[in-house]
């Protein structure tokens, strides 16, 4: 069986890459649009310019701390090392990622995993009779 081929908002990913910034923003939610039209900042540029530089080279690890980069369809296939607040959480980018943000994929919290309850749960419990 056959994958099936992504595409957002009609465009394959060729098509999105090909299709220029302009255009492409066009196609975001209206929070994503937003951000890019009023530009990005130069930390921002600085991380494109140095992901352009790891498609040259192979196997370079890329750490960022900035969870909200908005994956472009130039980032598709790069792995990055996004920062969670305690450590770097590896973000493989694929094609279904395209408009949402780097954040989105390098959770803050874990699930909460509560002890189970009965005996030794706490300290009222020492000293309900034993059965």
């Amino acid at each position: 069986m056959a994958r099936k081929v992504f595409k957002y908002h009609g465009n394959t990913l060729e098509e999105l890459k090909e299709m220029g910034v302009d255009n492409f923003i066009k196609l975001l939610p209206a929070r994503q649009r937003r951000t890019l039209k009023r530009g990005l900042s130069q930390r921002h540029k600085k991380l494109l310019e140095k992901l352009k530089q790891s498609k040259t080279k192979e196997r370079v690890k890329l750490k960022t701390h900035m969870r909200d980069m908005i994956i472009l369809p130039e980032m598709v296939d790069l792995t990055i090392e996004v920062y969670n607040g305690k450590e770097f959480q590896r973000v493989d980018i694929q094609e279904e990622m395209v408009g949402h943000y780097l954040g989105e994929f390098a959770l803050t919290r874990r699930r909460v995993q509560h002890g189970s309850p009965g005996m030794g749960a706490t300290r009222s419990s020492m000293y309900v009779p034993l059965k």
